[in-house]
């Protein structure tokens, strides 16, 4: 059986669940750091979304915010004032409450950041000022600027709900799961690091998403995280019956493990796709015209039928078409080596000898460094690299591993592109990725490109409008402008739509997703234990 691509599940009804059992669930890489503002790499996102609750739910079908912590919510006209009604009653698992003071508490944080502990700003919050408790259940939050995308951020793995403990702890603490103290339906009961997480339920929990039938604790007893990089391992666990769910099953592993009867699920990331991002600031790609002739040396079509399955989809512009305001450009993206040819002609460079371009006494020679966490990465850089060798450019690929990757990737003399990917249900997914105070995809000046000259005023406006303009339809138009300035630019290479894919047994039942993908095992339970 298989999961059709943005199809979630939900828990069959009540009566049919069976309570009790541990889960098996095997994680391709261990987590990082578990603060939620950075809880966007999965392994991260999948401990959270057990651990924590946050003040509103986005239903995964329909992208509705609706009511969880929150039970309800208002906004002033311009988005600079939002005051949130708390559900009664709901605590910590250190027993202290979850209220309009530890909500305040939690977004003073995630809003504004705190440079002593070593905390930074969450990417869904933009505009942040301060926080007001105006009762025990009910908080209110000013922002600078209007903060359109704030209520959906509230939503967010990066809005999870945490203790003022756990608050109150440094950044480099917070890699320890045991640390983190939330509210929701398990709690971490033991860990081994960078090996195994172990949770336990919340026997008291009882206040789920109020559009969920479910409302108390949650039907298995037990959830066991256990990382297992190498993917026939996953695969060969869950097939002996020594796992029950797995993470990151590769596109050419779908269908003979689903033909052995286990369910593949697809859950969309909604956001920016799989791609290869520029950094203009380095002299090989800061032509217009050799980012552009790249562009259309790309064969995405190649890439996704050679290598992946229908769950994923090619690219048609910067964002998935499941995302909030995508524009389809595909005009944008054709593959015409052609083209490519003579643009870089035009720019200069000559092929040599060796069939390599030369310019000034250099050769078009580029080096990406894999990025492991995307599906397959290594093999289609290697299938990029080919398609731009018939155009006189090579491309070097580097160790995803290698020691040297984190600083070299922040020096765009070192390091001209890098892969890119983040998934949100929301426009302000664009400013995350390329917004230079974000994710700073291009290594902007002022950014986390540090050395960089190169900035972009017209691209920062636009994202700037992203998370500032009020009236929807605007908003929409302004993210369409800023997709079509970022390929017009060619400052990205789209290439796919990238799920999380994951298989599981077809005992287990009722596991959920959240918008962009990270699995909820609230409702989950499994028929035999």
């Amino acid at each position: 059986m298989a999961v059709a691509l943005g199809v979630t599940l939900s828990a069959s009804p009540a009566w049919a669940a069976v309570q009790g059992g541990t889960l098996i669930y095997l994680e391709q890489q261990a987590h990082t750091t578990l603060y939620p503002p950075s809880g966007g790499f999965y392994p991260n996102g999948g401990i959270l979304n057990q651990i924590t609750d946050k003040l509103t739910y986005q239903n995964p079908q329909t992208l509705e915010i609706e009511p969880w912590i929150a039970q309800s919510w208002s906004s002033n006209a311009d988005k600079t004032e939002y005051t949130f009604k708390l559900r009664p009653g709901v605590s910590f698992s250190d027993g202290t409450p979850l209220d309009a003071n530890a909500v305040a508490r939690n977004f003073d944080t995630y809003g504004l950041g705190n440079k002593r502990q070593k905390l930074p700003v969450s990417e869904v919050i933009n505009n942040y000022d301060h926080s007001e408790v105006i009762d025990p259940l009910t908080v209110k939050f000013y922002f600078k600027r209007p903060s359109p995308g704030f209520l959906q951020g509230t939503a967010t793995i990066g809005s999870g709900l945490v203790a003022l403990s756990t608050l109150a702890r440094s950044y480099d603490q917070l890699g320890d799961a045991r640390n983190i103290i939330g509210s929701g339906p398990f709690v971490v009961s033991d860990e081994k690091l960078g090996r195994e997480v172990n949770l336990s339920v919340r026997k008291d929990y009882r206040w789920g998403p109020v559009t969920l039938a479910q409302q108390g604790r949650a039907n298995l007893d037990g959830i066991k995280v256990i990382v297992t990089a190498e993917d026939s391992v996953r695969i060969g666990a869950l097939q002996a019956g020594q796992a029950d769910f797995i993470r990151q099953i590769q596109a050419y592993d779908e269908k003979p493990t689903r033909d052995r009867g286990f369910i593949i699920y697809a859950a969309p990331t909604r956001g920016v796709n799989d791609s290869l991002a520029f950094r203009p600031d380095n002299p090989l790609v800061s032509d217009l015209r050799v980012r552009q002739a790249l562009l259309h040396a790309t064969d995405a079509k190649q890439i996704v039928e050679t290598l992946f399955s229908p769950n994923y989809p090619q690219a048609r512009s910067v964002v998935a078409s499941s995302a909030a305001g995508f524009v389809d450009l595909s005009d944008r993206l054709n593959f015409d080596p052609a083209l490519a040819n003579r643009l870089l002609d035009q720019a200069g460079w000559q092929k040599g000898a060796d069939g390599l371009r030369e310019k000034d006494g250099k050769k078009l020679r580029l080096t990406v460094y894999e990025s492991l966490p995307q599906p397959q990465n290594k093999a289609v850089l290697q299938l990029v690299s080919q398609q731009w060798r018939n155009v006189g450019a090579s491309l070097n690929i580097l160790a995803g591993d290698a020691g040297s990757k984190v600083a070299d990737n922040l020096d765009p003399q070192k390091t001209p592109l890098a892969v890119i990917e983040v998934g949100r249900a929301d426009p302000d997914v664009i400013k995350s990725q390329f917004y230079p105070s974000n994710r700073d995809g291009l290594l902007q000046q002022g950014g986390s490109g540090k050395h960089s000259r190169f900035s972009d005023d017209r691209l920062n406006a636009l994202l700037l409008g992203i998370a500032a303009e009020v009236d929807a339809a605007k908003r929409l138009q302004i993210a369409g402008d800023a997709q079509r300035y970022l390929l017009d630019q060619a400052y990205v290479i789209p290439i796919f739509e990238e799920p999380q894919v994951f298989a599981g047994a077809p005992y287990l039942k009722g596991v959920s997703f959240e918008a962009v993908g990270r699995p909820s095992f609230y409702g989950a339970w499994l028929e035999k234990h």
